[in-house]
């Protein structure tokens, strides 16, 4: 668990969370969306903790009685919400945890937190019942939904709620994360920041994820030799991949990387920009045998292969058809 200064990016909102906190004007009800990974819970457990932090400061001390309990998920006045169904959190949930308790003050600190993980999950008769605390809550409470869709939740909970929401963080900064605090080689950290696409959680994964090891050698071994080979070739690798368990959504958004690195290198000439820098001799040949035209019918067939996926087309049929077009071009 970290403060504010310990958490990567997300600047605006952290500093909303410490403006209000300097400024005493705390919302009872915030929605703090982002996708899984990218630290939602972090952001709201910094923010608790600063709440709660017997120094009352705009950043949690990490020293007090106060911020040594939230780190050991032991303060008295930090709830988190639970639900027994994996797939919702139901009125019930809503009613013993929250409404039921939050008219008792809090044991030892000014403010009395609620944080509600994977809110979007809340029904409908879940959202109503918490509304009424939310439009008449004690001067002490404050609730944290956070959600991955804040799509999901009732027009009368977002209006009676400060929304805020997470940004991708930029790959530079995920790999500087990934190459100095988790000493990962900048080889391995390129690839897994620009797979994660500024979800730093999910970088994280990829880098020490022995799936995700096997699918980058299988695909760049296919990727270097795939102008060499035969229809059935083609086709035996699709086969594999799928006795391999391969997620093929995965595999093209790998492939739509691949091959725009090739286009980078066309324009630019510029190593650097590379996010296969180990592939560079195969990136060069292929920019040079590959016009700007071809790069162009390479990247729309990885498009069109990705809808049919999602249409549900024969999967077979899909990748042969975009790898045609790839090994053509």
């Amino acid at each position: 668990m970290a403060g504010f200064n310990d958490i990567l990016g997300n600047d605006a909102v952290k500093q909303h969370f410490q403006k209000a906190i300097e400024t005493h004007k705390i919302s009872h009800a915030y929605i703090l969306a982002g996708e899984a990974g990218m630290g939602r819970k972090s952001v709201a457990h910094a923010f608790a903790m600063t709440l709660l932090c017997e120094r009352g400061l705009s950043q949690p001390c990490m020293e007090c009685h106060a911020c040594k309990q939230v780190m050991a998920d032991t303060h008295p006045d930090l709830i988190h919400v639970t639900h027994e169904k994996p797939s919702s959190i139901g009125v019930k949930d809503v009613r013993e945890q929250i409404n039921d308790t939050i008219m008792i003050r809090p044991f030892s600190s000014y403010y009395k937190i609620y944080i509600v993980d994977e809110a979007e999950k809340m029904t409908v008769q879940a959202q109503n019942a918490l509304l009424k605390t939310i439009e008449e809550p004690p001067s002490y409470a404050v609730i944290l939904l956070l959600t991955t869709n804040p799509e999901a939740f009732l027009p009368t909970i977002l209006s009676r709620c400060v929304q805020l929401k997470l940004k991708p963080l930029q790959d530079s900064v995920i790999r500087e994360y990934l190459t100095g605090r988790l000493g990962i080689p900048e080889k391995d950290a390129r690839p897994c920041a620009a797979f994660a696409r500024g979800n730093l959680g999910k970088a994280i994964r990829l880098a020490d994820s022995e799936d995700f090891r096997k699918m980058f050698d299988e695909l760049t071994d296919f990727l270097r030799q795939v102008r060499s080979m035969s229809v059935g070739m083609l086709l035996e690798r699709i086969r594999r991949w799928k006795e391999m368990g391969m997620d093929l959504d995965e595999c093209l958004d790998f492939m739509q990387m691949w091959y725009r690195d090739a286009l980078m290198f066309k324009v630019t000439k510029d190593v650097d920009l590379l996010i296969f820098q180990d592939e560079y001799a195969a990136i060069e040949e292929m920019s040079r045998q590959t016009g700007y035209d071809g790069f162009e019918n390479i990247l729309q067939a990885i498009d069109k292969a990705r809808i049919r996926l999602d249409a549900n087309v024969n999967t077979e049929l899909a990748m042969e058809l975009m790898l045609l077009v790839i090994k053509e071009n």
